[in-house]
Formats: structure tokens, C-alpha cells, sequence
């Protein structure tokens, strides 16, 4: 199952890591495997992984590309990696047989196109370390949950919503207009 989560701003947070450890345990259900977490000044990301396609740990995640620019976190399966990896050919050295590299793969080969290629049930979040540039997407039907929020200072996502609220970043209000 796997599950994601991360923060882009984290100018206002005291300790990203220790937030985004907060929230991997929230998805500890989701992924008993192994459990992830990247930082830098911009950017925490977390992952908790059920190995199922390649159980090796060369493919846990955060998962790095080759030149290190690329930080991906995924949860879920694309169905089609084998044909994208066909496709992308010689122009990525493979080292795992995951579906999590292909992808990554597939990103740095044809940018946001990437999306329009995968076929499966997915959400996934991509840091552009040069561009600091965060992406985030799921799959077409939604099947793999991706929540998001954002504060005035951050913009916080996970596959649940326990793990969102974990975070302490987002204003736990009724809203009382909506009744």
C-alpha cells in the first residue's frame, strides 16, 4: 500500500524532521517495510513502503536520481513500467527492477508528459532540487488518496488525512457556516 507525505515551506517550522517523523508514523499501517525521510531547506518528505514489486532496498524510498537532482516518494503500482522502461531505453541506466525508478525515470526523459504515460493507481510527489520545484499527482481516478493543505506559510500533502493533521500545521475549525 505505501504512504506518502511532505511539507514545501518550511520557513515557519522549528523541526521539519521531526514533524515529518510524526506523520510516517501515522502511515506505519500503510508500509511496515521501511520508512523514509528527506529534508533539505525547502522541502521534507516522508515515506512509509510495502515492498511488492522489488522488495530489494535499493528501491526504498525517497529514491534519488542518478545525478541526485531528483527526490521522488511514491505509493502505488503502474501497470505499464516494463513498456516505459522499453520506451526510455538507453537513456537511463536502470539499477533496480521497480517500478519507482522507471517513473522517476520517465520524469527526467519527458518532464510533466510523464503523467499522460502512466498507466495505473498512483500519488506521488517529485522534488526538483534546481527548479525547486515540488510536483504532486495521483492517479486519474483518485484510487490512491493524496490530501493536501495550505497555510500561509506551507503547503502540506499525505495519503491520509490522520497523517495531515499530524503535522500540527493546519487549524483544526468547525466551520459552522456550512451547516
Amino acid at each position: 500500500m505505501c504512504g506518502i507525505n511532505g511539507i514545501f515551506g518550511l520557513e515557519s517550522i522549528e523541526n521539519p524532521k521531526g514533524v515529518i517523523q510524526s506523520m510516517n508514523a501515522k502511515l506505519a499501517h500503510r508500509g511496515p517495510d521501511n520508512d523514509g525521510i528527506y529534508t533539505d531547506d525547502s522541502v521534507a518528505l516522508g515515506h512509509r513502503r510495502l515492498s511488492i514489486i522489488d522488495t530489494s532496498d535499493a528501491s526504498n524510498q525517497p529514491y534519488y536520481s542518478t545525478d541526485g537532482n531528483l527526490v521522488f516518494i511514491f505509493n502505488g503500482e503502474v501497470y505499464n513500467f516494463e513498456e516505459l522502461r522499453e520506451e526510455i531505453g538507453s537513456d537511463y541506466n536502470f539499477s533496480t527492477s521497480s517500478d519507482t525508478e522507471v517513473v522517476l525515470a520517465a520524469y527526467a526523459k519527458w518532464g510533466l508528459d510523464f503523467l499522460s504515460k502512466l498507466n495505473g493507481m498512483f500519488s506521488l510527489a517529485i522534488w526538483d532540487k534546481t527548479k525547486k520545484q515540488l510536483i504532486i499527482a495521483r492517479d486519474r481516478l483518485g484510487i490512491k488518496p493524496l490530501y493536501y493543505s495550505e497555510t500561509d506559510d506551507s503547503f502540506i500533502f499525505s495519503s491520509e488525512l490522520r497523517s495531515l493533521l499530524e503535522s500540527g500545521l493546519i487549524k483544526r475549525k468547525l466551520d459552522t457556516s456550512s451547516f
